[in-house]
């Protein structure tokens, strides 16, 4: 009786104590993102203000590198990313640097053009100023990492406006294939909160409810299945590109800040050759997506090509709102192709890509509800499932560790990060492989005959 009477008082006290260092972070993690998000609008609209602001990029990815090579290098490329790493490795220890810099970065990036997204900064200043306050609180190991993992999702909440999708996105993005179950309250608090703080000191969030949404019939909900199979491969192709001009990039021996010049000039010239649209967050795009308007069949992949030198080439932002661009786009293209509303396959595919390219389908398939309404959810989790699977063993994180293979015919080892993971098919299912390409080689023959 006793030993339930103390595990009980035990867990009270530690509700306690997490109720209110979450409570803290998220109000800290709220402000700080609010002040971003504000300086950030502000540079966009000073920057657009003039023609062709986008010629200036390649100086201010070369300041973004300079600045980020010298003072801060744990603020180098998308955000989120170093953070996973920072959890991993060094249990959450983050360079209190990394805040401002991650900031003033971005900020010039994205501003003169830099094709990237909002969230990474955000996620990595609230990891930043969690780990912060866990120096100064002089926490443990564990308690550091939950806390800056409350840090994650504050910041994710924060930024687009999705409380719960970001409390979930922040003990769901570490790990492929499991889930932060200690750390879940302390990550709701924080990301309530941060919302909550950030919408009260006046940002303003996008949301889109479907007014659309088709009745349930067989033949739908196969083309749902499709859907989720081609945003699955738009996923795939996305993180593909991503790598290859990251390593591309890495192989070129130059100065990091000249390299980054050199990046920022082929964005500019793209976009002199094809269009400014797919520049900077590219919100316009992703929001006519969503109403309906038909986008070219090549947007997904202009943006995707756009972010993939901005990044990899050495200017600062995140990832998640360049995936949305193109899971939006993609949707676009798909609902064209199939005559499907276009509106609401925009929808499934904003949510879907980023299922399967961050391996997040439970974040994901919450943020369709929270930004597009309950009636668009059974589509939109079915589709963000299948997008997960469908991309494999890969991430825009490189640092995410595997806890669970994706398939029970695919033989990964646990435990290893997803880029070093070595992949191997099962005996039997290389065997059934082969015995159906061997059963459809005879139909086809005596079809011929």
């Amino acid at each position: 009786m006793r030993k339930r009477i103390a595990e009980e008082t035990v867990l009270f006290v530690s509700i306690l104590k997490w109720v209110f260092l979450s409570t803290v972070i998220g109000v800290i993690v709220g402000a700080a993102t609010t002040l971003f998000l504000f300086l950030l609008d502000s540079s966009i609209r000073f920057s657009n203000g003039f023609n062709n602001y986008f010629l200036i990029l390649p100086v201010a990815m070369f300041a973004s590198a300079l600045i980020t090579k010298y003072i801060a290098p744990e603020a180098e490329g998308h955000g989120t990313e170093k953070v996973i790493e920072a959890v991993h490795k060094r249990s959450g220890k983050i360079n209190a640097a990394v805040v401002p810099v991650k900031l003033f970065t971005t900020i010039i990036t994205i501003a003169s053009g830099g094709s990237a997204g909002k969230e990474g900064p955000c996620a990595q200043i609230g990891g930043g100023l969690s780990s912060v306050l866990a120096d100064i609180f002089r926490f443990d190991k564990n308690d550091r990492k939950k806390f800056v993992i409350c840090g994650i999702s504050a910041g994710f909440a924060a930024v687009f406006g999705t409380p719960i999708a970001g409390a979930i996105f922040g003990v769901e993005v570490l790990f492929i294939g499991s889930i932060l179950y200690d750390v879940l309250l302390p990550s709701f608090i924080a990301g309530v909160t941060a919302y909550q703080v950030s919408a009260a000191l006046g940002t303003s969030y996008f949301y889109h409810p479907m007014k659309f949404i088709p009745v349930f019939s067989e033949m739908f909900f196969m083309k749902v299945v499709l859907a989720g199979i081609f945003f699955g491969i738009c996923s795939f192709v996305f993180v593909e590109i991503l790598r290859t001009i990251s390593d591309f990039s890495k192989g070129i021996k130059l100065w990091g800040p000249a390299k980054a010049f050199l990046g920022g000039s082929a964005v500019a010239g793209l976009a002199m050759i094809f269009s400014q649209k797919y520049l900077g967050l590219g919100l316009d795009t992703i929001e006519g997506s969503l109403t309906g308007a038909k986008m070219p069949w090549y947007s997904a992949f202009l943006k995707t090509v756009f972010t993939s030198i901005t990044l990899g080439f050495g200017g600062s932002g995140g990832i998640v709102t360049p995936i949305f661009f193109v899971g939006a786009t993609a949707g676009n293209i798909f609902g064209q192709l199939m005559h499907l509303d276009i509106g609401t396959f925009s929808a499934i595919g904003f949510v879907s890509v980023l299922a399967g390219a961050a391996n997040t389908p439970i974040a994901a398939s919450i943020m369709a509800v929270e930004m597009f309404g309950p009636a668009i959810a059974p589509y939109a989790a079915v589709a963000c499932v299948i997008s997960f699977l469908m991309t494999g063993h890969r991430s825009v994180y490189p640092s995410q560790i595997l806890s669970t293979g994706k398939s029970s015919s695919i033989k990964v080892e646990d435990g290893c990060e997803i880029e070093d993971i070595d992949i191997r098919i099962n005996p039997r299912e290389k065997s059934a492989i082969g015995l159906a390409a061997r059963i459809i080689r005879a139909i086809s023959r005596r079809k011929d005959h």
